[in-house]
């Protein structure tokens, strides 16, 4: 029985090395088969779906034994790679997820309605990490490194980033993704959830038309945002 359940688990392992490794030579030869002036003419999803091309052709010629879903499933992840944030751009789409957790490349954790869980999204390495740290914070023209490794960004939808790496980060670099819905709740959303109660909200509602100063405290999660 043991070597009946061990088998398999072996066999899962294998592949998902192979198509990391696999991932990886592909990338590499799409940066190396780049012609970086053309890029330059090339917008938006023109220049994606030209990418896109370039990475089918790379694929046909490594000769790979996938099924139409593993080949499509390698594709976005080359795209997410060339063009996003990596491994993260997968729960980056997914919207019941409000908080992403990185603690260092191999253990990553996600919020979904209040309830932690861990992903089977990982990083190479701590390089691979670091160098998706560095895409995130150097669109917002800020730097992470030695000298000042701790930096906070927003990621375009307005997600709030916090990085941190070492020598502050002792067990390798660590990142916060803190997300924000797509619908934000109304007070009338407040009120029918009763997380307020209708005096609560005269009182809000109140203090805003009379122009008062409102401080909103409270620990992570807990509210201060909505």
């Amino acid at each position: 029985m043991k070597t009946a359940t061990t088998a398999p688990r072996n066999t899962d392992t294998a592949k998902a090395i192979e198509f990391e490794n696999l991932k990886r030579r592909l990338h590499n030869k799409l940066v190396d088969k780049l012609d970086l002036s053309r890029i330059g003419e090339l917008q938006g999803d023109t220049l994606r779906r030209e990418i896109r091309m370039v990475i089918e052709h790379l694929c046909d010629a490594e000769g790979t034994m996938l099924n139409r879903a593993e080949r499509e499933r390698l594709i976005e992840e080359v795209l997410d790679e060339t063009f996003g944030l990596g491994p993260l751009e997968m729960l980056l789409k997914d919207p019941s997820i409000s908080d992403i957790l990185i603690n260092g490349p191999k253990h990553i954790f996600v919020e979904r309605r209040g309830k932690l869980e861990r992903t089977e999204v990982q990083f190479r390495d701590n390089a691979h990490l670091l160098q998706i740290i560095d895409r995130i914070v150097s669109k917002v023209g800020r730097r992470v490194d030695e000298v000042c490794p701790m930096v906070d960004a927003r990621l375009p939808d307005g997600s709030r980033v916090n990085a941190i790496i070492p020598p502050l980060a002792l067990d390798g670099p660590s990142v916060t993704i803190r997300r924000f819905g797509s619908n934000p709740l109304k007070l009338e959303d407040l009120l029918k959830f009763k997380s307020m109660t209708p005096e609560m909200v005269m009182l809000l509602e109140g203090a805003m038309k009379a122009k008062l100063n409102i401080i909103i405290s409270g620990g992570t999660g807990s509210g201060k945002t909505t």
